[in-house]
């Protein structure tokens, strides 16, 4: 049985997902931002015979997200994002998604697919790395750090960066650390989208000329402990089997691949 879900599901809601918190950053994040009940964000669990909740569908906006740790309703959640006529994005990892995408009426445009890894415990953590000169960013360090990324070929160009950076740390849902040479700043490593149980890490990165020394494993180094001493899980996307390698040195593991399937837009029935 599929129906919404409202506070009052949240005890069961979090059970489920927290047993999995690396895997359902966003789902748990968007729940502790924004509750149930918002024009914007809605949430649907499909239940078990026995009323035992054992997936869950986010709608944030016009993307949606699945999550389940066993058999579910696929069909079911196909239903519910076919008759939104917002729908444009279906994301999560790929061995829950291919399961809905059969079910799917809008054509799709492009699918992104991307390696996802996680961190969950500090005794993973390879100790090599020195940690001394790692510093946590305040947000009177943003413009250095906006600098330092800007010089990044990888990293797209983003006018919000600074703003985007400076509301994170201000609001405690982002963090970074980095080390300097002469009062610039040459690498660092961020987190975003932190909530109570997990964290994603994001913005690694090393000044060219400064490329490998080891400092953005330090940062990372870093980075992971604190985060795991708050008991918060680490998180990231990557792209290729070489950064994939670096990420695994540090301690990190792969969850499985996380997919974003882009869709054409529900096209309104002409009025003429």
């Amino acid at each position: 049985m599929i129906r919404r879900l409202t506070s009052q599901d949240d005890p069961q809601c979090q059970q489920l997902l927290s047993a999995k918190p690396a895997e359902n950053l966003f789902i748990i994040g968007d729940i502790e931002n924004f509750g149930y009940e918002q024009d914007f964000q809605k949430l649907w669990g499909d239940f078990s015979e026995v009323k035992q909740l054992r997936a869950v569908l986010l709608k944030y906006h016009n993307n949606y997200i699945a999550y389940a740790n066993d058999s579910f309703n696929a069909k079911g959640f196909a239903a519910i994002i076919n008759s939104d006529p917002e729908f444009m994005q279906l994301s999560g990892l790929q061995k829950i998604t291919e399961k809905i995408l059969p079910h799917i009426k809008n054509g799709k445009v492009r699918t992104r697919e991307l390696y996802y890894a996680k961190c969950d415990e500090a005794k993973k953590l390879n100790p090599e790395f020195d940690i001394n000169r790692v510093k946590q960013a305040t947000t009177e360090d943003v413009p250095r750090l906006v600098k330092l990324q800007n010089q990044i070929s990888e990293f797209e160009q983003d006018n919000s960066r600074e703003d985007s950076i400076r509301r994170g740390i201000e609001q405690k849902s982002a963090r970074s650390y980095y080390i300097e040479e002469q009062g610039v700043m040459i690498s660092s490593a961020s987190t975003t989208a932190e909530n109570s149980k997990s964290a994603m890490v994001v913005g690694v990165c090393t000044h060219p000329h400064y490329k490998r020394q080891g400092l953005a494993s330090s940062c990372m180094h870093k980075l992971c402990r604190d985060l795991l001493a708050e008991g918060r899980m680490l998180c990231l996307f990557y792209d290729n089997p070489e950064a994939g390698s670096i990420y695994k040195r540090l301690g990190f593991e792969d969850i499985g691949k996380w997919m974003m399937h882009i869709f054409e837009k529900v096209k309104e029935p002409s009025t003429i």
